[in-house]
């Protein structure tokens, strides 16, 4: 068998294994928190004006050190919790985009203070979009997923030991409906990871022109960038020539919607909810890749 192929079946085991077990890890504690603090709680802290919502969501996003794919357990909770739309929208958008990984990567490839300018920059960003998201009416895009029921978050806790085996069933009940999504979307991610040489990348994102930024970003969407590759690969892609625009359009594009995070999120997105997360996420990508440069100049 091709080395290729080697590495490409070594690729999937290894991101499927590590999102599964990623996956059902958070949910299992995602469904813990919410039998403790009940979903009427949660609801109520999530609530608050039209401004309030989404930076509770933005900066629970900016605190959670996951990668894209395990922000999903935490997203379908506060769906089921009834949590605002705009804040659980803010959360989705921030937290690959704005956690402790992905802004100590951008301190290590640039600098801090363009970190920083990123940070100050994204965190209102992602407030605005979620509102707009908000406007636009697009929560009805969000699909009904089907929960465990049994025993209901806002029963009294029963103690660590009882609410053990509820809150397991009801984490397996979060990824029931993303199994298929998951799998097909690592394969794809894993075939193009597996494939696409560097020396393609450079040659059609870093020639140096204004159009290497957005296909930077459009290029590391569907190459799934793995939250331990992001800072090698940007280091690479740096050392070869790649400018440091491009490198970080294509960073934030494969950390913010990978291939995997996108076909999950369509068991519980419609394709038009899908295609603006996507378009956000691009938008974030492609400001950030033409403005980088003119700080480090």
């Amino acid at each position: 068998m091709p080395d290729k192929a080697i590495e490409t079946i070594k690729t999937f085991g290894t991101i499927t294994a590590e999102l599964v077990v990623l996956f059902l890890l958070v949910a299992f504690l995602v469904a813990l928190i919410q039998r403790r603090i009940g979903e009427k709680r949660l609801q109520a802290w999530m609530e608050g004006g039209s401004i309030v919502a989404p930076l509770k969501g933005a900066l629970l996003g900016s605190v959670t050190p996951f990668c894209s794919c395990s922000t999903l357990p935490m997203l379908m909770g506060m769906i089921k919790a009834g949590s605002p739309f705009t804040g659980a929208a803010a959360f989705l958008i921030a937290s690959p985009l704005l956690n402790p990984i992905i802004l100590g990567v951008i301190w290590i490839l640039f600098s801090w203070e363009i970190m920083l300018g990123y940070a100050a920059v994204v965190l209102p960003l992602t407030i605005i979009i979620s509102l707009l998201w908000g406007k636009a009416g697009l929560e009805r895009y969000v699909r009904r997923v089907k929960v465990s029921a049994e025993g209901h978050d806002d029963s009294p806790w029963q103690g660590l030991r009882r609410e053990v085996r509820p809150a397991a069933r009801q984490s397996w009940s979060y990824f029931q409906p993303l199994m298929i999504p998951l799998l097909i979307g690592v394969s794809i991610g894993a075939v193009i990871y597996g494939v696409v040489p560097q020396s393609f990348l450079i040659s059609v994102a870093g020639d140096g022109s204004i159009l290497a930024v957005p296909i930077a970003a459009l290029i590391g969407i569907p190459l799934y960038i793995r939250t331990e590759s992001i800072l090698p690969i940007g280091l690479a892609l740096s050392s070869a020539g790649m400018g440091l625009g491009p490198v970080f359009a294509l960073v934030i594009g494969g950390a913010g919607a990978s291939i995997p995070e996108l076909t999950m999120l369509s068991a519980i997105f419609k394709p038009r909810l899908v295609a603006t997360f996507v378009g956000s996420v691009l938008a974030v990508a492609i400001a950030g890749g033409l403005i980088v440069p003119l700080f480090a100049s």
